[in-house]
């Protein structure tokens, strides 16, 4: 170990950036290039690329036997090993319960068999965490937080031989893993991350405060993202490491408390001059932000699995409750005010394993690139699935607002449905809130025209710059646009093999999409033209755009799993039924939306919220008391030695 040297004071200041600094940073970690296909790409650009997604790819036979052994041994452990209700009693996963879970091997599902992992494919993958996810959210959360986004993830795609043969097998057996992002004042807005890892020597030294480190109250290694300063020999930047949780100078200094997923061990982690060698550092330094993004691209998937996941359990519910309670002679099912909710469950549901089945599959498959499809699926998954949850203590009256315990206590089923509708609330925030999505996914999806008129539309590029880009734009829009006039939307006859004899009519909704799909380009275009530079800040119409795209992607889905279940499954029938059902929900939707792009009150909200926030509005607020306690609205994060006790608490 080399001699401890003189640190620059880098530690004592968050970095100001200004907006620009930190679109720049984000700019700078997405991946830049479009190597492969991508259906969601192409579908934002006005191209229906059916082929792209049908014939529904499926699994090989091995991948699917291995993964179908291990469903079958973690079903019996989740029926008898686990009790959910016992979990979200105690806040806590009972030890044995991890301690089993290690042994049944599901810490390792994704990594490969050499490491001593299961090597499932993303498909089983998913399938487990949906089942494991309904026995208990907060066991879906820890082994998710481990796999998805923890260390093995990002060694498998960056890590080097010698990292991989070091940490993967601890991973795939014994050792939990956490990612350490988020800081109390850093959020989505990376370029402000104030953690430092000062090189010293053939180490970094770290320190800073990490928060919301979901498994790091319990993880034995950590993947923390720091700032390196640039100096002699050191490009700098954000840099991922592999860190011992036990290292000395890391300090769990809170154990998190949240409205649901009350199992789940999420703390507030210091490091205080924590010493990590540089074998340790993943990928290059500066390369910490575009690991993080390329690990999520996957690691999204996650999510929406175990949001379809809960839909199966809304939907089971809901069929058997509402055929047990009855109001006015017959059961409440039969009364159209619930027919419509359990209609909207049965459908979504449906939908919601289509885009996960499918954009998991692609995933294996390597074929395609899924950035978009993985992020649609993530942000759609969390919605609907809210809404679902909500739906059902709907159906359930004053009992899905009674807990299951007082239930229980007076003679009824337990059955958690105000649990599943707080458990689910975070997936719209974790991993990228709803409203990060919408301009990630934006992002990409008008990634074509900023290609060609990025310069256009930069007012800090000059003249010379603005016409190289207005030629080169003007000869890419010359033939993309009249593409978008006509298509196969517009021919009565076309996709019709999703018109099979005896099974309702699923190609009229495909035309539909194809003719969407050329429309929300032209919008898209429009807005482009209308906005250019400003278009950025136009959130509300980029939003919009992202959840047209995302009932477009859902509908596609849809339609191409049930036509692969009907060859494959007696359900066929059932299955077309459902496809069709959800397809004429989502299109009244689609059609709200394209019509709210032009007649909304976004103006007007912004007035608003300049009125609120220059105090205008303050009259409003009285005759109430804030039951809020005192202190500051974000927390000190200044570097330093702890100050509180260590409860980390490793397990086994």
């Amino acid at each position: 170990m080399s001699a401890p040297t003189k640190r620059p004071d880098v530690t004592t200041r968050r970095p100001a950036v200004t907006e620009r600094e930190a679109r720049q940073v984000a700019e700078a970690a997405r991946e830049q290039d479009w190597r492969k296909p991508s259906f969601a790409k192409e579908l934002f650009l006005g191209r229906f690329r059916l082929d792209l997604i049908h014939p529904h790819p499926t699994p090989p036979d091995e991948d699917a036997q291995r993964g179908e052994e291990f469903l079958a041994k973690l079903r019996d452990f989740c029926e008898t090993k686990i009790d959910g209700a016992r979990i979200e009693r105690e806040a806590q996963i009972p030890d044995e319960v991890i301690q089993g879970l290690k042994e049944l091997g599901a810490l390792g599902m994704k990594i490969d068999t050499k490491y001593g992992g299961l090597g499932l494919s993303q498909v089983y993958y998913n399938k487990a965490l949906a089942l494991v996810g309904s026995a208990s959210p907060a066991i879906g959360a820890l082994l998710s937080a481990h796999q998805s986004i923890g260390v093995p993830q990002p060694l498998k795609l960056f890590g080097t031989q010698e990292q991989k043969d070091a940490f993967l097998p601890r991973c795939a057996r014994t050792d939990i893993t956490a990612f350490l992002l988020t800081e109390p004042d850093v959020g989505s807005d990376p370029a402000r991350l104030a953690t430092t890892a000062v090189p010293d020597g053939d180490d970094y030294i770290l320190d800073g405060v990490k928060l919301w480190t979901t498994n790091g109250v319990v993880a034995d290694l950590l993947v923390v993202m720091a700032r390196v300063p640039k100096s002699e020999g050191h490009r700098g930047g954000i840099t991922a490491f592999v860190v011992e949780a036990g290292s000395e100078g890391i300090t769990v200094e809170n154990r998190n408390a949240f409205m649901g997923l009350r199992g789940i061990e999420n703390g507030v982690t210091r490091f205080h001059q924590v010493r990590v060698p540089a074998a340790n550092r993943i990928g290059q330094e500066g390369a910490g932000l575009k690991i993080a993004l390329t690990t999520l691209n996957t690691g999204r998937l996650s999510l929406p699995a175990m949001c379809a996941g809960a839909g199966k359990w809304c939907l089971k519910i809901a069929r058997e409750w509402s055929a047990a309670r009855e109001q006015w002679g017959k059961p409440i099912a039969h009364h159209e005010a619930v027919g419509e909710k359990i209609s909207f469950i049965a459908a979504t549901t449906f939908a919601l394993e289509a885009v996960l089945d499918l954009a998991s599959q692609m995933a294996d498959e390597n074929r395609n690139d899924i950035r978009i499809e993985a992020a649609l699926a993530k942000l759609y998954g969390s919605e609907m699935a809210w809404l679902m949850a909500d739906e059902l203590v709907q159906i359930r009256g004053g009992r899905g607002f009674e807990t299951a315990e007082s239930l229980a206590a007076r003679g009824e089923r337990a059955v958690p449905a105000e649990q599943i509708l707080r458990d689910l609330r975070i997936n719209r925030i974790f991993e990228g809130s709803t409203e990060i999505m919408h301009l990630l996914i934006a992002r990409e999806a008008v990634d074509a025209h900023l290609s060609v008129a990025g310069d256009l539309i930069d007012p800090e590029k000059s003249l010379s710059d603005k016409a190289k880009a207005g030629a080169k734009a003007g000869g890419f829009y010359a033939r993309w646009l009249p593409k978008l006039v006509a298509g196969p939307g517009q021919l009565p006859r076309a996709y019709a093999d999703f018109h099979p004899a005896g099974h309702v009519d699923l190609s009229t909704h495909l035309r539909y999409v194809e003719r969407s799909a050329r429309k929300l380009a032209r919008s898209t275009f429009y807005g482009m033209s209308r906005w250019q530079g400003r278009m950025e800040t136009k959130q509300g119409f980029l939003g919009r755009v992202v959840d047209i795209g995302a009932e477009l992607f859902a509908m596609s889905a849809a339609c191409v799993r049930a036509e692969m279940l009907r060859t494959t499954e007696e359900y066929g029938r059932e299955a077309y039924q459902l496809a069709d059902a959800f397809c004429q929900q989502s299109r009244i939707r689609v059609d709200e939306l394209f019509a709210r792009l032009w007649t909304n009150t976004d103006d007007l909200d912004r007035k608003v919220v300049k009125g609120v926030m220059s105090g205008m509005y303050t009259w409003l607020e009285s005759g109430i008391i804030d039951p809020s306690g005192e202190g500051p609205w974000i927390a000190d994060a200044t570097p330093g030695p702890a100050r509180r006790e260590n409860v980390h608490r490793p397990i086994g």
